[in-house]
């Protein structure tokens, strides 16, 4: 079925679309290729004159028919903060490129600070013929990046679980809710009956599969599921500090906080003990990512291993699988491991 939209899509030319603008073959190329000699305007004008007639996976299919850049997008979350100061996306980036080394794959990383600005770096990357394929590195509910990638069939994987098209996209990723709900179940086995949650990003599907985890295991439990207590923010040392304060302050206290993130459950832990309130005397803490600030801090955190490295390999090989046999909608679920230390009293 792909391989008869290509076709039919190929019937239009650069010289087509160059007729349809106005302009020469030559100038269309320089759209292209992104060439700064183009105006903005022109630019702007003969890429919507190329997205109407579809001539763009017609540059798809001459790449997937071998004329292969080896060269793969990988799409971080745009964020005003340095996302490399959160260890996930270095682990993740280290089994992408382990698989990408061993299959002669170089990597092409988006380096754009623009909340918005996914979407036009995949473009630039296909527009500008520079990747086989994207992996991307998290994904937003009713993500524009995933539709656009999905309609246009380009090789892609996807580090996180699509709400839309889930059969149809590889992905690979952790059971969320599974997680989420375990660890709450941990901290109220361990005698916590007000627990606090600091989830993440408001329009990440994972942050909202991390809530369903957690309100199924406090109301299995037969405690209240209370809306205040749950906090919603960037993945920053910032974020876990300001919701520490407000959660330390609170009338009723809570005894537990689940946080998103290694990074933000130590800016909620130094805020707290600033405070005079004890972890875990008064507020145990528990968290996700398992990473050296869990490990080594002076009181060692709870975590969830999501198996970060894993995960960036396992997307490389979804990649490369779509990128070289065509597959789509395979899906890989990582195991997770909870790592009980002295935050919550387990270990």
């Amino acid at each position: 079925m792909g391989s008869e939209i290509l076709i039919k899509k190929s019937t239009v030319t650069i010289k087509e679309v160059a007729k349809r603008a106005g302009v020469s073959p030559s100038t269309v190329s320089r759209v292209i290729s992104n060439n700064p000699r183009i105006s903005k305007a022109t630019t702007e004008r003969i890429r919507a004159i190329m997205d109407e007639m579809g001539y763009y996976p017609n540059a798809i299919a001459r790449s997937l028919a071998k004329n292969m850049t080896g060269t793969i997008g990988v799409i971080l979350p745009t964020t005003s903060e340095d996302v490399f100061l959160n260890p996930f996306f270095p682990e993740a980036l280290r089994g992408i490129a382990k698989i990408a080394s061993k299959n002669n794959y170089d990597i092409l990383i988006s380096t754009n600070i623009d909340k918005k600005g996914e979407l036009k770096i995949i473009e630039n990357f296909i527009r500008g013929s520079k990747v086989d394929g994207i992996i991307l590195m998290s994904n937003k509910l009713d993500d524009e990046c995933i539709e656009y990638l999905y309609n246009i069939d380009f090789p892609f994987s996807l580090i996180g679980t699509p709400n839309t098209h889930l059969e149809n996209i590889n992905h690979v990723d952790n059971d969320n809710l599974l997680a989420t709900y375990e660890l709450t179940k941990h901290m109220i086995c361990i005698g916590r009956k007000r627990i606090a949650i600091i989830a993440g990003e408001e329009n990440l599907t994972m942050t909202q599969n991390r809530i369903q985890g957690y309100k199924k295991a406090i109301e299995e439990e037969g405690l209240v599921f209370d809306t205040s207590l749950v906090f919603m923010g960037s993945f920053d040392e910032k974020t876990g500090s300001q919701y520490g304060k407000v959660i330390a302050n609170m009338k009723d206290m809570p005894d537990g906080i689940i946080v998103a993130d290694d990074l933000v459950a130590y800016g909620a832990l130094m805020a707290i003990e600033e405070l005079g309130i004890k972890v875990p005397e008064d507020i145990a803490i528990a968290s996700f990512n398992n990473s050296i600030l869990s490990k080594y801090g002076n009181i060692p955190l709870t975590s969830v291993d999501i198996n970060s490295v894993e995960l960036g390999s396992k997307a490389m090989e979804l990649l490369i699988d779509a990128i070289e046999r065509g597959v789509r909608g395979s899906r890989i679920i990582t195991p997770f491991t909870i790592f009980k230390r002295r935050s919550t009293m387990g270990g």
